[in-house]
C-alpha cells in the first residue's frame, strides 16, 4: 500500500508561490502590471520664482512621454513620470526619498535650483539611483559638491559665462570697462559670481561692485540708481527666474544708456519682458530658432500640443527622456550602474544640435554647443517669440566641446 502524503506547511507556501507566479501575481512587491511600467520621478519648481520655467519643463517631459509611448514604449515596457513641484530644498528631498522608497522610481529628472539640486542628488547618491539634473547650473555641483549617481544635460555656469564671454570681449565690452553686477542671493547666482569674477580678472575687467538680490525682490530702483550713480560701461546680471525679467523691465524704465547683458539666462524670461524691454546679450544651452532638422520637429510638435514654442529648458527635460529611453534600449537595462557606466563610457546622443552630445566621465556634465542670443531692437520684432539673433554654435565646428567647460586646474570633482 502506498503511504499517504500530508501536505506540510512549507509544501503548502511552495505551492501557493508557484501558483503565485504562474498567475501573474508578483513575488513579493512587484506585480505585472508593474514590471510592464518604467517609472520615473520627474522633480521642479512649479511655484516662487523659477516657477515659470519649470512649466515649460513640465510641458516637454509630457510631450516626451506621449512620442515614447506612442512609438511603443521603452522595449515594449509604458513610460510612465510621476510629476511633483519641488518647491524648496527640504521639500525636493522628502519627494525624491519618497519616489525611490514607494514609488520605486528607475531614476529622477529635472530641478531648477541648484540648491534643490545638491539635497536630491544627497538621496539619489545614498540610494544608488540615477538623478540627472535639468536645469541647476552650479559649478559646484560638477565639482566640490558632485555625486556619483548625479548628472548633468543642463550647462555648468562657466559654460554661461565662456559663451557669453566671447560674444561680450569681441563687443569690446569686457577688457579695460568699468562692470557693475547683480547677483540672485542663493546658490546658483553665489556660484555664478564666482565664475563670472575669475573671467573679468582674466580679460583685465573692473568689477565695481556686486550686489546681492534676494530671490524675492520685484522692485529694482534701489539698484538701478546705485548703477546709474556708479556709471559703469556695462551692466551683467547674475539673476535667475523672473528676477530677470522684472530687472529688464525696470532698466528699459529707468532709461539707462548703458548695455546690459546676463551670464544666466532662459527665453522665457525675455518673452515676459517684451521686445520692449528685452535688450541686451545672454547665453542659451538651446533656442527654438535653431535651424537643425530635430529642432524644428521638436519646436513643431511642441507648438501644436501647446500654442507656443518651447524654451530651453523645455529641451533639457525633454532630451533626457528621450535620452533615458535610447540608454535603457542600448543597454536593456534600468539599472543605474550599468546606465552609468554607458554614459562614462562616451555614449553619444542626438541633442537637436549640430553636433552630438556626450556626458564627460570626469563630472558627469553633458558636453554640448551653447549660444548667444541678441535682442532685436523692438520695430525689428515680427511676433512675441522671436525677439533674438542667434550666435553659431559655440564652441565652434574645429573646436573641442570642452573648451567652454571647467578645466581640470578649475574642477574639483571627486566621486566618492
Amino acid at each position: 500500500m502506498d503511504k499517504i502524503l500530508r501536505p506540510t506547511r512549507r509544501g503548502l507556501i511552495k505551492g501557493a508561490g508557484s501558483a503565485a507566479l504562474a498567475a501573474g501575481i508578483g513575488m513579493p512587491a512587484i506585480s505585472r502590471a508593474q514590471a510592464d511600467v518604467i517609472r520615473i520621478g520627474h522633480l521642479t519648481p512649479r511655484t516662487g520664482f523659477l516657477g515659470p520655467l519649470g512649466e515649460f519643463a513640465v510641458m516637454a517631459v509630457d510631450l516626451a512621454v506621449e512620442e515614447i509611448n506612442g512609438a511603443g514604449g521603452i522595449a515594449g515596457r509604458k513610460l510612465e513620470v510621476l510629476k511633483e513641484d519641488s518647491v524648496n530644498p527640504q521639500t525636493a528631498s522628502v519627494k525624491a526619498e519618497r519616489m525611490i522608497e514607494r514609488d520605486k522610481v528607475m531614476a529622477i529628472v529635472g530641478e531648477i535650483s541648484s540648491a534643490s539640486c545638491l539635497t536630491i542628488a544627497q538621496v539619489a547618491d545614498r540610494t544608488k539611483t540615477l538623478f540627472i539634473n535639468t536645469g541647476g547650473n552650479s559649478d559646484a555641483l560638477r565639482g566640490k559638491d558632485c555625486k556619483k549617481y548625479m548628472f548633468h544635460i543642463e550647462s555648468q555656469n562657466s559654460m554661461y559665462v565662456k559663451t557669453a564671454g566671447r560674444a561680450l570681449l569681441q563687443q569690446g565690452l569686457i577688457s579695460g570697462k568699468k562692470i557693475y553686477s547683480l547677483t540672485a542671493d542663493y546658490a546658483f547666482g553665489h556660484d555664478l559670481t564666482n565664475v563670472a569674477k575669475r573671467f573679468f580678472a582674466q580679460n583685465k575687467g573692473e568689477l565695481l561692485a556686486d550686489d546681492l538680490v534676494p530671490t524675492d525682490a520685484t522692485d529694482f530702483s534701489g539698484y538701478l540708481l546705485k548703477i546709474r550713480n556708479a556709471k559703469p560701461d556695462v551692466v551683467i546680471t547674475n539673476l535667475a527666474g523672473n528676477q530677470v525679467t522684472n530687472f529688464l523691465k525696470q532698466y528699459a524704465e529707468f532709461g539707462l544708456s548703458q548695455p546690459a547683458a546676463g551670464f544666466g539666462f532662459d527665453t522665457a524670461l525675455a518673452w515676459a519682458a517684451g521686445k520692449d524691454n528685452f535688450a541686451g546679450t545672454w547665453p542659451v544651452v538651446w533656442h527654438h530658432l535653431l535651424d537643425t532638422p530635430g529642432s524644428k520637429k521638436f519646436v513643431a510638435a511642441f507648438t501644436k500640443k501647446y500654442g507656443k514654442p518651447p524654451e530651453n529648458q523645455a529641451w533639457g527635460d525633454y532630451m533626457m527622456m528621450k535620452i533615458l529611453a535610447q540608454s535603457i534600449t542600448e543597454t536593456k537595462s534600468t539599472d543605474s550602474a550599468k546606465l552609468m557606466e554607458h554614459w562614462e563610457k562616451g555614449a553619444k546622443f542626438d541633442i537637436l544640435k549640430t553636433r552630438e552630445g556626450y556626458f564627460r566621465a570626469s563630472d558627469h556634465q553633458m558636453m554640448h554647443e551653447m549660444y548667444t542670443i541678441t535682442a532685436l531692437p523692438a520695430a525689428q520684432v515680427k511676433n512675441q517669440w522671436d525677439l533674438f539673433t542667434s550666435s553659431a554654435p559655440v564652441p565652434g565646428p574645429n573646436e573641442s566641446l570642452e573648451v567652454i567647460a571647467t578645466t581640470p586646474e578649475e574642477a574639483s570633482c571627486k566621486f566618492a
